[in-house]
């Protein structure tokens, strides 16, 4: 028998079968998946088998993934947290303000997405705080990313804006929202659907961000008269340490840098002080943006030094 995880706390897991029926599952202790570290062998979106034993179902094994979304798990820099598995698009919510996203966070996501396969479109939130000064800001995003491939949705979940025009994209989809906390994934499930009431939190004013109202990703049917689908609401991330990325391979995972990249002197290089480097001359030439090549640094400083990153 094989069931859809919904969520998981510890080694217990809810799942939906395929009857629609709901069950309890628990993982098996030595269940560990072949070539991946992480601190949760089962994740939410994971199709399982399961058998009984006794009143206990327990999960034997996990379907092989078609992609997954991870992150350096907190203290422990060598191991991963998988937030969700078998992904059709992540909603990375960016706000520029109470709180505000950074270049470097979203850089480090895309990054990570493009590694293991997920799609993401960028969702800007709370369009309705935005004055002249946030809507040029809006504007700087979108001349960076746009080009790259990357869809930019506007809404504000608050005046009930942009709702339509979503749940036209998503219906029939798996979409994982993520983002940091307070930024509106708990009340955009509460618009899309209603009978979920799950909790919102306001804002610190001291540090214009959000405390952690989801303590685990958790995924939620979408109404099937408007297509289906699952929603996945996943803890606030305040960081997002990259994992398995180094000098070589960094690149890659930077559209720009991967395809201006075939045009460099050596094939490894690494972007950095080459003579020949067609990156850095496609930044000297304002053709890539210095944000990306910031992010870039970053990741490349932190893998060296084996630090977890905190923006």
């Amino acid at each position: 028998m094989q069931g859809l995880v919904l969520r998981c706390v510890g080694n217990n897991c809810l799942l939906r079968l395929c009857d629609g029926s709901q069950c309890e599952a628990t993982v098996k202790g030595n269940l560990r998946l072949k070539g991946i570290r992480s601190t949760n062998p089962v994740a939410v979106g994971d199709t399982v088998s399961i058998k009984k034993q006794g009143d206990i179902y327990y999960i034997t094994s996990v379907e092989p993934r078609r992609n997954y979304i991870i992150r350096r798990a907190a203290n422990l820099s060598k191991e991963s947290h998988i937030l969700a598995a078998n992904i059709d698009v992540v909603l990375l919510f960016v706000t520029l303000h109470n709180p505000e996203t950074s270049f470097t966070f979203v850089d480090r996501f895309l990054a990570t997405a493009e590694a293991y396969d997920v799609p993401v479109v960028l969702l800007f939130n709370k369009m309705d705080l935005y004055g002249e000064e946030e809507l040029l800001r809006l504007k700087e995003w979108e001349e960076v990313y746009t080009p790259l491939g990357y869809s930019i949705l506007k809404m504000s979940v608050l005046e009930q804006k942009g709702l339509d025009e979503l749940y036209s994209y998503i219906g029939g989809k798996i979409v994982l929202l993520s983002g940091h906390s307070g930024v509106g994934k708990s009340s955009l499930i509460n618009a899309l659907l209603p009978g979920v009431n799950l909790r919102t939190q306001e804002v610190s004013s001291a540090h214009g961000t959000g405390m952690h109202t989801t303590t685990m990703s958790e995924m939620h049917p979408l109404d099937p008269q408007r297509g289906g689908g699952y929603l996945i609401d996943s803890p606030g991330i305040k960081g997002f340490g990259t994992l398995e990325m180094n000098k070589y391979n960094t690149a890659d995972y930077f559209r720009e840098f991967f395809i201006i990249g075939q045009e460099c002197r050596f094939s490894n290089c690494t972007h950095l002080n080459e003579p020949g480097c067609a990156v850095l001359q496609a930044l000297d030439e304002g053709r890539i943006a210095e944000s990306r090549y910031i992010s870039y640094l970053g990741i490349l400083k932190d893998e060296e030094e084996g630090k977890y990153r905190l923006d």
